[in-house]
């Protein structure tokens, strides 16, 4: 696995062995990025169940501004920071080592607000919704904002969830990418 674009372009990252995460692939991740890419540049950047933390490092490769990592397994948050340290980019990161649920109302308690989150849970267990409704009720958004999860093809989160609704969904092989954002009055 390497970054794909961007300062730290062709940079290798490290994985864990074994089958307790699945990375984004490369195509995939080359797909979120070309659909993404004017939102880029600047932004405050979520990695939510961020496993290797490819998406959130390829996102401050190319330019975002700041990037969150949510991981809740320690072996694997170690693994984010070291993949941080060999590309040079954690100096604009930060790695926080708890479940998704209780990062995000310790981020809407801070009053972090995010312009992209990317939400990867582990496929079939239909954790994007739980997400997504964290998401929403957190208030974690700037205007504008938007939320994207990577499921299983055969297992795709609700269209609608709370505030947020599906706009986009892309496909690729057993992959999908949901795209939301907030519903405006």
């Amino acid at each position: 696995m390497r970054v794909i674009g961007g300062r730290a372009k062709g940079r290798r990252l490290q994985s864990p062995k074994g089958p307790g995460v699945r990375p984004t692939s490369d195509r995939v991740r080359e797909a979120l990025f070309n659909i993404l890419s004017p939102r880029i540049a600047g932004c405050s950047f979520l990695d939510l169940c961020a496993g290797t933390g490819a998406v959130g490092i390829e996102a401050l490769s190319r330019g975002a501004e700041s990037a969150t990592f949510v991981e809740k397994d320690a072996k694997t948050a170690s693994l984010i920071r070291k993949n941080l340290e060999a590309t040079g980019l954690a100096d604009r990161a930060a790695v926080w080592v708890m479940d998704f649920r209780r990062a995000l109302t310790e981020l809407g308690r801070k009053g972090q607000r995010f312009d992209i989150v990317f939400v990867d849970p582990p496929y079939r267990l239909g954790q994007e919704d739980a997400a997504l409704t964290e998401l929403a009720a957190g208030n974690l958004l700037v205007k504008g904002g938007l939320v994207v999860t990577e499921s299983d093809s055969s297992h795709l989160p609700a269209a609608e969830v709370e505030n947020l609704f599906c706009w986009r969904r892309e496909k690729y092989g057993d992959t999908t990418l949901s795209f939301y954002r907030i519903k405006e009055a």
